[in-house]
């Protein structure tokens, strides 16, 4: 499969999860597990939906096919020599874009520590998990609302996608939207409602 990697790293390691292109064009985005009553399994996964706040086991299922994909790419990698044209162009390609994204440390960059890599990296590097880590949400459910609500922006740009990846120069700019309530904008419906209520009982006081 020639250029695995070097595909693997331009196509899905981007701004967004693959899925979000690749369903457009029928392609597979996920892998159901083989043996769908596996405890051990089972238990994991139910640990990383509540961990990480995730709609469905679907989400999971979506990383841990890209990653095995990754792997793949990697081993495949790791068979040609050292000084192959092949392994260091697209080795160096796949390991770049991992690190940008967060997912591999600067000081892994070697294809040895991408297979290492486990589904928690990935998941870590959501939008929902980073905006409750920055503080901006009380926990990481509430950061999945704020996001599908677009009061979440990076940089300039309003996300409302929870599962977009955040690459390491995007983390400081993430932030409230600046037409979010949160953020300074216009209040929220509800919030409005009780400006005018309160504003009508201060006149019906002073009418007194």
């Amino acid at each position: 499969m020639p250029g695995a990697a070097r595909n693997l790293a331009e196509e899905w390691i981007s701004d967004c999860y693959v899925h979000q292109r690749e369903s457009l064009r029928g392609s597979k985005t996920y892998k159901v597990p083989r043996r769908p009553f596996e405890k051990e399994r089972i238990d994991q996964e139910l640990r990383l939906i509540g961990e990480f706040g995730l709609r469905n086991k679907r989400e999971i299922w979506r990383v841990a096919y890209t990653l095995s994909n990754i792997r793949r790419a990697a081993r495949e990698l790791l068979t040609l020599d050292d000084k192959d044209p092949r392994r260091l162009f697209e080795g160096n390609a796949l390991i770049r874009r991992l690190v940008r994204i967060g997912v591999l440390d600067e000081t892994k960059m070697k294809l040895d520590y991408v297979l290492a890599l486990k589904i928690e990296d990935f998941l870590e590097r959501r939008l929902q998990t980073q905006v409750f880590k920055l503080g901006l949400a009380k926990s990481i459910h509430h950061a999945r609302v704020l996001i599908r609500q677009r009061h979440i922006r990076v940089g300039k740009q309003i996300v409302d996608i929870p599962s977009f990846i955040v690459r390491l120069d995007s983390q400081k700019h993430i932030d409230f939207a600046l037409t979010s309530p949160y953020g300074g904008g216009r209040p929220g419906r509800v919030r409005r409602k009780r400006q005018r209520s309160a504003t009508k009982g201060d006149e019906e006081e002073e009418d007194v």
